[in-house]
């Protein structure tokens, strides 16, 4: 049988590796075969790469074989050529030190396996928070045509009457128990309904932020973020998605297209009226800084300074995702946005079109938990972004889940040198602090822990509980989780770990914030500020090897998006030379 490729509209990648008859592209079509596919496979239709972060380390994602299969379905009826690749794979809930320090390296595995392998185009399925900026960010750099499917979030959970929140509810039990107004084995039996179904976090945490960022970005079709891992309707737009790439391809619609400076202003915009992460800031930094696109903390504050809150989601407010998705999901919220003159109308997305016309006939059928403009949880939601001489390059905080009369406070610093300095005092009823003091950690950045846990949003000592205190101050160079909520700062950069100004600060210095004013400030003078931080040694082990080693010598500043800083911008999808 002769070899007759299929007509496209130009030649495809995929066929310097299996285009023709030479000895070359028999040794790359004859291992294929021993698969059992057939030899119009490789005519010249477009290879499609599933990029599936499916792990059952990764419990968000361990249902992702399934909704492969469906992608495949949908490639096969668009006439494309689909092959499952198994790609890094990040979880939160059980990579130490934290997953975030692995998302560089996912992005970089995942970069690499589009680029030196056959395909024409790719579908990235994702679910974790982790997972999905970071096969974004490969995407990005390879600017090879995309399409990212979720796997959805989880169902509700629910306890003794009490809907749970996956996450949100993990901080609040576990800080009853310390009140002493939950029994421990309470606490265990609440385990159960928390994660009652596959998919990611049922709250508006980070994965859901991140899934709602990728609908406004323009990277998923119209509706994807929101519907149940385990409705019929995932599975569905698994299917349709896999059709979708196929066209892309076809069309040659990239990354690079998509992935504008309007775009990420309607993904700010969208988060602060979702009540979304503030991990959301980092991860849309890191994935502007592949394509080249000039997006800076000043952006978000910008963009997000005037978009009111009306997602009535926990940890903000009070519902979870599954009743988001009926009451139809992010259109409802992208069609607000276009109404209030809050959208980059015109902006592209993977369906080929204009956002809007995507969303502009989404109908609200629960003004409970899509909340009317006049009704929203806070009027000036977003991320803020704090700056002063505690943080030059900025800091943030989630309006939406924070304590309104902690937004302007004035408090005495309890220091924390590091993540193991808190957890052995926290507890202890002599450390001296009241609800007024300002909680500080340090060492907890990209390089100092490494890798930026989420431990930022740290519990309160028992004895403060105790007295019916829920929230206060506290400011660290971490994150926190998408699920977690106080009056937290987070991301303060410079981190302590390269000599940032919170590096400087000592028990008993008094802190000053102004949420409004967008302000943080250390009352120490400048002078003083300069002589400690030339005396200052932080408390962080340094790797000597592997890839801890690479990552804390080569990652940015939060401020940036916590990349390396040799994988920032795009470096495309080249063939390469064949070395058989």
């Amino acid at each position: 049988m002769s070899f007759q490729p299929a007509k496209w509209p130009r030649k495809l990648r995929s066929q310097e590796w299996f285009g023709g008859t030479g000895r070359d592209q028999i040794y790359h079509r004859g291992w294929m075969k021993n698969q059992g596919f057939p030899h119009d496979m490789f005519d010249g239709r477009p290879v499609i790469g599933i990029l599936n972060t499916w792990s059952e380390l990764t419990p968000c994602n361990a249902h992702l074989r399934e909704l492969a299969d469906r992608v495949k379905n949908g490639i096969y009826e668009a006439g494309g050529f689909p092959v499952e690749v198994p790609v890094f794979s990040a979880a939160e809930s059980s990579f130490r030190p934290t997953a975030m320090m692995f998302r560089n390296l996912a992005a970089m595995a995942v970069e690499e396996a589009m680029r030196g392998q056959p395909m024409d185009g790719a579908v990235l399925l994702v679910g974790c928070d982790k997972t999905t900026p970071s096969l974004l960010m490969g995407a990005a750099s390879t600017d090879m045509p995309s399409i990212v499917v979720t796997g959805g979030p989880m169902l509700n959970g629910y306890f003794r009457g009490e809907r749970v929140g996956s996450g949100t509810h993990l901080w609040k039990f576990s800080e009853a128990v310390k009140a002493g107004e939950m029994k421990p084995e309470e606490f265990v039996e609440a385990e159960a309904s928390m994660s009652r179904s596959a998919g990611s976090c049922n709250t508006m945490g980070t994965a859901s932020s991140m899934a709602s960022m990728v609908e406004a970005l323009g990277m998923a079709l119209s509706g994807n973020a929101a519907i149940p891992a385990v409705d019929s309707r995932r599975r569905a737009m698994a299917q349709m998605s896999g059709r979708r790439i196929v066209q892309m391809v076809k069309d040659d619609l990239k990354p690079s297209d998509i992935l504008t400076k309007s775009a990420f202003e309607n993904a700010i915009r969208t988060n602060g009226a979702i009540g979304g992460s503030t991990n959301a800031v980092v991860h849309l930094l890191a994935i502007a800084g592949r394509v080249g696109i000039d997006l800076t903390l000043d952006d978000w504050d910008r963009c997000g300074r005037d978009v009111a809150t009306i997602v009535n989601l926990m940890p903000s407010g009070k519902y979870l995702m599954e009743e988001f998705f009926y009451a139809g999901g992010l259109p409802v919220v992208l069609r607000h946005l276009g109404e209030a003159g809050l959208l980059n109308k015109d902006a592209l997305t993977v369906s080929g079109g204009p956002i809007w016309d995507e969303v502009r006939d989404a109908v609200n059928h629960n003004e409970d938990v899509i909340l009317p403009v006049e009704k929203a949880l806070t009027q000036n939601g977003g991320i803020a972004v704090l700056k002063g001489n505690l943080a030059p390059n900025g800091a943030v905080i989630k309006p939406s889940a924070a304590s309104a009369h902690l937004m302007k406070h004035r408090g005495r610093a309890v220091v924390f040198e590091s993540i193991d300095e808190y957890k052995a005092l926290i507890t202890d009823d002599s450390l001296d602090i009241d609800e007024n003091c300002v909680m500080v950690l340090k060492n907890c950045g990209p390089r100092g822990y490494p890798g930026m846990a989420e431990v930022g949003n740290m519990g309160l000592p028992p004895k403060i509980l105790k007295k019916g205190i829920t929230d206060m101050v506290r400011i660290s160079d971490a994150r926190m989780s998408g699920t977690a909520y106080g009056t937290v700062i987070l991301h303060t950069s410079p981190e302590a770990a390269v000599g940032g100004p919170l590096a400087a600060v000592r028990n008993g210095d008094m802190i000053e914030i102004d949420v409004e004013a967008r302000s943080i400030r250390l009352d120490v003078s400048e002078e003083e500020i300069a002589r400690r931080l030339a005396d200052y040694k932080p408390a962080v082990e340094l790797a000597q090897s592997g890839y801890p080693w690479l990552h804390q010598q080569y990652v940015e500043g939060a401020d940036t998006g916590a990349d390396l800083s040799f994988l920032k911008g795009c470096r495309g999808a080249p063939v390469g030379r064949d070395s058989h």
